[in-house]
């Protein structure tokens, strides 16, 4: 049985709100953090409450999702969500789609998603959510470039509605910043996570500061890897190794797959300014094509020489060490920081998808200034007004800022 291409929503009003009436003792006992949000914010949505908004967060953790929900909640509306098709699985995911999620494969053009959500912000009242970053970051306190395609389905929202009823509708964009914290977490706590990491590589017992021994840790897990991808880099900073090393991992990835024989009906329907006038899509995006080209091939038995679990596990590699730059941890040496890092080594060592919980956490919710596309659309037409592309990018640029600095 071939895997579904779309996943619709299946939103159940009445079994949404009884989950969220009970959703803080599920977040509190099962995900062991609680939200926070400030009583302003909460009086700022509630004040829009009325119209159409589309909620843009940043993705730095595996449980966004879940904040997200709780604080729909908290804000008592009912939320629709665009989840990659990945994260549909089993009975959890029967149950995001009762919940209001919908999913996209990301790295090609998912028509049926686009349709889903150009129909959804067309209802009145409408508050859907879309994670801007196009994926996790893993960053707990800076965000990768967010990506225009949720302002972009924002804009032709408004080009449909303007159309159809006469006259442009209200439409909100609001900034969220969603911050992981520690407040109860000791150097004790670090020292076990490093301790844990230590064993499972077989590092000799370390006593010596803590970022040293995550420098050690580091630096095995970096040697392991340019020895299985063949990637010989000298002397070479560590960022510098850490860039040739993804580069050979995509490389390898496409080259298995002949993917640039793919790509050219991929990105036929894509615009060169997209591609930034390139034949060649940004790494992320060509990381979600491999992925989205591993679930479309059915028969495997005739695809000789491509052994596909290390061809995913390598996507996944992409994707967990893909923002991870040297000097994170010691430009600023918060325990959030380094639970951040020692998350990405433990996916990578003990092979999971969620790292153990280092202890309860709080995540701060900041909602920024909503911006009413309507302000924008009315702008058309004046002398010297931005084209319609130029004005999406410049809203993308400042809601990622508004986000980035809300986190600091």
């Amino acid at each position: 049985m071939s895997d579904p291409q779309f996943i619709s929503p299946k939103q159940n009003p009445l079994l949404t709100r009884l989950i969220q009436s009970i959703f803080y003792f599920v977040t509190y006992f099962g995900f062991k953090f609680r939200l926070r949000v400030r009583e302003e914010d909460v009086a700022k949505m509630k004040a829009i409450a009325s119209e159409r908004v589309i909620y843009l967060p940043n993705h730095s953790n595996l449980d966004d999702g879940v904040a997200v929900f709780q604080l729909s909640a908290r804000l008592g509306q009912l939320f629709y969500y665009v989840v990659a098709i990945e994260a549909f699985r089993g009975a959890i995911g029967k149950l995001m789609e009762l919940v209001g999620c919908y999913s996209i494969r990301r790295g090609v053009g998912d028509r049926s998603s686009i349709m889903q959500t150009l129909k959804i912000l067309q209802q009145p009242q409408c508050k859907l959510v879309i994670f801007p970053e196009g994926g996790c970051s893993y960053q707990n306190d800076t965000v990768i470039p967010f990506r225009p395609g949720a302002v972009g389905l924002a804009w032709k929202t408004m080009a449909k509605l303007a159309k159809q009823e006469g006259t442009v509708p209200d439409l909100y964009l609001v900034p969220v910043s969603l911050k992981y914290s520690y407040p109860q977490a000791t150097e004790q706590e670090i020292d076990k996570a490093l301790a844990r990491l230590e064993i499972a590589l077989t590092l000799k017992p370390d006593h010596s500061d803590h970022y040293s021994r995550l420098r050690a840790i580091a630096a095995t897990i970096l040697d392991k890897l340019e020895a299985e991808y063949q990637v010989t880099v000298g002397q070479s900073y560590w960022n510098q190794r850490l860039e040739q090393l993804r580069k050979q991992m995509l490389d390898y990835c496409e080259a298995k797959l002949a993917i640039a024989k793919h790509r050219r009906s991929l990105i036929a329907k894509r615009s060169q300014r997209e591609i930034a006038g390139k034949n060649q899509l940004p790494a992320r995006e060509r990381v979600y094509q491999v992925q989205s080209i591993l679930r479309n091939l059915k028969d495997e038995n005739k695809q000789a020489g491509i052994d596909y679990q290390h061809l995913y596990l390598t996507t996944v590699r992409l994707l967990n060490f893909d923002a991870i730059y040297d000097g994170y941890v010691a430009e600023k040496p918060s325990i959030e920081r380094y639970f951040a890092t020692i998350d990405r080594f433990e996916r990578e060592v003990f092979g999971i998808d969620q790292p153990k919980f280092k202890g309860r956490r709080e995540i701060i919710v900041t909602m920024g200034t909503p911006i009413n596309l309507k302000d924008y659309w009315q702008a058309q037409g004046e002398q010297l007004a931005p084209s319609p592309e130029q004005i999406i990018a410049n809203l993308t640029k400042t809601i990622e800022q508004e986000v980035q600095d809300n986190l600091q």
